[in-house]
């Protein structure tokens, strides 16, 4: 894992400390409705603030495409921020500009600031390197704290990395230390569970991890397309035809590194995904023709489970089946309930993310349970497809450019 500064040693006191968060939270009528992200984040303004740093808070919110759009202001974030911090949080009504100058020079040591969406300007999702000088210019060190968009090669994501002494924030180090833990420098045999329903959106995910794990275990409509390619009929379910020779590949890539791939041996299939359909457990290769495949079996959890049993650290992205609506609920929840117990027990390390993951973990009530679960959607995936993130990669430069 590349080196980058932490808060550790870092003197901030009466420094103007940039701090790049996502805030990007759902709101509804000027209230927030989740604080989840804000959450994460607090363990970081905290420190700076009672360090004595002059806290300046960047977020963007939404998309509103570079124009100012006013039901994505970040403006009822600030009173939300100000209640889970316990203390006051001024707003400026931009990013950028004499207004904000003038916001920043009367803040005092502790103070906090959130500025307003960045992506009110055009050069924010651009990388613009003048838009983030102008952002640069009311800051002395610049503070990463935002795993979620460090794939983003954005202005206040990447590019203030280069214009400002930089560091990387509590949330952003935890979850760095963590997937590195996982998947970099993890305690084998590793395994990886990879549900969803679509292989096209995961083929780079599934390349790399076939390469790295001792077991990789394919679940949801995505299994269906593998089924597909070895000719086993799987009625009505969802799958992709232009994505057999993919299926073929990851087969081929997974003998070639000597990695175990795990298929679903049973499904649970239906006529339609209604909670009120009429369901039936068969094996893969007796899917009735007129029926669906919605979830998997016991049978398949059982496999998972005595594969579990030989295993110590386990990354997981994507449900093993239509979990949003009972039954087809049932094997998500049962893996869920078997990698909590393991690594409640000491026996794994867990680390799970993407949105449908983190829903179905709070489904099963097992989030706390897992070793580690990432808020990031994008950037947790391209994390698993091995790519490296700009934002990151931006922490570890030596040195400021000019």
């Amino acid at each position: 894992m590349e080196q980058f500064r932490t808060l550790e040693g870092l003197d901030v006191r009466g420094k103007r400390v940039l701090v790049r968060t996502d805030l990007n939270v759902p709101v509804d009528h000027g209230l927030v409705t989740d604080a989840s992200r804000i959450q994460r984040h607090l363990p970081t303004l905290r420190e700076l603030s009672n360090a004595g740093a002059k806290v300046v808070v960047l977020s963007h919110f939404g998309r509103p495409n570079g124009k100012i759009v006013r039901s994505m202001s970040l403006k009822p974030v600030a009173a939300a921020l100000a209640d889970l911090l316990g203390t006051p949080v001024a707003f400026a009504g931009d990013c950028i500009g004499p207004g904000v100058k003038r916001s920043v020079d009367v803040m005092h040591n502790g103070d906090v600031l959130l500025l307003e969406n960045t992506r009110f300007h055009p050069g924010e999702e651009n990388g613009d390197r003048d838009f983030a000088k102008e952002v640069a210019s009311i800051g002395d060190i610049f503070v990463n704290d935002a795993f979620s968009v460090a794939h983003r090669a954005h202005a206040t994501t990447t590019t203030l990395a280069y214009l400002l002494p930089s560091a990387a924030g509590r949330s952003m180090q935890s979850e760095l230390s963590h997937l590195h833990t996982a998947l970099d420098d993890p305690e084998r045999p590793l395994m990886a569970v990879v549900g969803g329903s679509k292989v096209s959106s995961k083929i780079r995910v599934l390349e790399n991890l076939v390469r790295r794990v001792e077991t990789l275990a394919i679940a949801g409509a995505m299994a269906n397309t593998f089924f597909a390619a070895e000719g086993i009929g799987i009625g009505r379910s969802l799958y992709e035809p232009d994505q057999l020779d993919t299926a073929h590949y990851v087969v081929s890539l997974s003998v070639e590194a000597g990695t175990t791939l795990l298929l679903p041996v049973d499904v649970v299939v239906a006529d339609k995904l209604t909670a009120d359909a009429t369901t039936l457990t068969v094996k893969v290769d007796a899917i009735p023709k007129n029926a669906m495949a919605f979830d998997v079996g016991p049978r398949t959890i059982e496999a998972f489970d005595r594969r579990l049993h030989n295993t110590r650290t386990l990354v997981w992205n994507g449900p093993l089946g239509a979990f949003e609506t009972a039954p087809f609920d049932r094997g998500t929840t049962a893996l869920a309930l078997l990698i909590a117990r393991r690594t409640r027990d000491g026996n794994l390390l867990s680390v799970a993310g993407g949105g449908d993951t983190i829903a179905a973990l709070n489904r099963a009530g097992v989030v706390q349970n897992f070793s580690y679960v990432s808020a990031a959607g994008g950037a947790f995936l391209e994390w698993l497809e091995g790519a490296e993130l700009p934002g990151v990669a931006a922490l570890g430069t030596r040195g400021v450019e000019k």
